[in-house]
């Protein structure tokens, strides 16, 4: 078996995946596709897309790289054929050569540069943007990517276990979330979804603070967000525990925004919009009193990227369907005291949804 390092499976799913695409194509009035954005063109080819384009026609897929990688993409032949750019012979003299009609780019990760070298191969109005064509495909995953989020996702609960017995007062924000990524990398992470969050105290009101010299005082909340990558898929979540003690303010606010978690968690499931599931949690939080100081979506999307669609928020355009993989992320922050956030990491299901988070959720406070 050739191609691919021999995977059939895989051979067949970027067939299912470049069809899907070319079907699109009559949606956005192309004849060909330019990838240039690296979490679509991992998804369209299975392996990693730095320093390389992918161009999809409706008979033929290409990749398009240079001297460094063309022992790393040779494995996805003969799906796609490896052209090979080098002095004198670059990107753009292999468009020209395609003498295509017109061409749709992902606007959005086009470079200026790039456009306009692409406008000396064919008119403006013949380059038309398709920024969403493949991340539309990306919805839904298939059972293999939500295994490998599943994985990443155990990783992180690992990661939460060392943790509780690691915390105590005296230590800081960023060595707390240095053990955290470490204890992933033990566990078999590839890297990290992105920069690990973790505040205590006063800075736990930021939702997206980044860890300080600030040491662990009693009385403190402390939040960690944080995830990592398997194998190109990445996993979410969040738990905040307290330090030494919380009184009954933080025990209050720490137990409505677990209401309002849990909440979701039981009614989120497909055919709802995304709309009505952000107000699930957001209805409790409002009653409660705390409304203003929940300014986010209650969660997104997660796949290749960290963020990607559907978000699940009062802005959000998608209808939850099967097999989406979506946070739930619901939290209080009261500017210039502390913050709350519960985030699990779940897969959409018709009657619900399948909770890939196990770490307990229930206030802990770290003696």
């Amino acid at each position: 078996m050739t191609g691919l390092g021999g995977n059939k499976r895989m051979e067949e799913r970027i067939k299912k995946r470049s069809k899907k695409a070319v079907v699109d194509f009559k949606r956005y009035g192309i004849h060909a596709l330019l990838l240039t954005k690296e979490a679509d063109i991992q998804y369209m080819t299975g392996i990693p897309g730095e320093d390389c384009m992918v161009l999809l026609t409706e008979n033929k897929r290409y990749i398009i790289t240079d001297f460094r990688y063309v022992e790393a993409v040779s494995v996805l032949q003969p799906e796609f054929e490896v052209v090979v750019t080098k002095k004198g012979y670059e990107w753009i003299d292999f468009l020209r050569d395609m003498s295509l009609e017109n061409i749709g780019v992902q606007d959005e990760h086009l470079t200026l540069s790039s456009y306009n070298e692409l406008c000396m191969v064919l008119p403006k109005e013949k380059i038309i943007s398709a920024t969403g064509l493949v991340e539309s495909i990306r919805l839904i995953k298939d059972e293999v990517e939500i295994g490998w989020i599943r994985q990443a996702e155990e990783i992180g609960d690992l990661a939460f276990k060392h943790i509780l017995e690691f915390l105590r007062p005296g230590i800081s924000e960023k060595r707390v979330a240095l053990e955290i990524e470490h204890e992933m990398k033990l566990n078999g992470a590839d890297g990290f979804s992105f920069s690990t969050i973790c505040v205590s105290g006063i800075n736990s009101s930021r939702p997206h603070g980044i860890p300080s010299d600030k040491l662990l005082e009693d009385g403190d909340f402390l939040t960690m967000d944080y995830g990592c990558i398997y194998n190109g898929y990445c996993s979410d979540m969040t738990r905040t525990v307290a330090i030494g003690h919380a009184n009954d303010e933080m025990v209050q606010i720490y137990n409505t925004v677990l209401k309002a978690q849990l909440y979701a968690c039981e009614h989120l499931k497909a055919g709802m919009h995304v709309k009505e599931g952000d107000a699930l949690a957001r209805r409790i939080i409002e009653e409660a009193g705390f409304g203003e100081y929940f300014g986010h979506g209650l969660g997104h999307g997660v796949g290749l990227e960290i963020h990607e669609e559907p978000f699940l928020s009062f802005r959000g355009q998608h209808v939850l369907e099967e097999n989406m993989t979506v946070t739930i992320e619901p939290g209080i922050y009261l500017p210039g005291r502390f913050g709350v956030r519960i985030e699990d990491l779940a897969v959409i299901t018709s009657s619900g949804i399948e909770n890939l988070t196990h770490s307990g959720k229930e206030l802990m406070i770290i003696k």
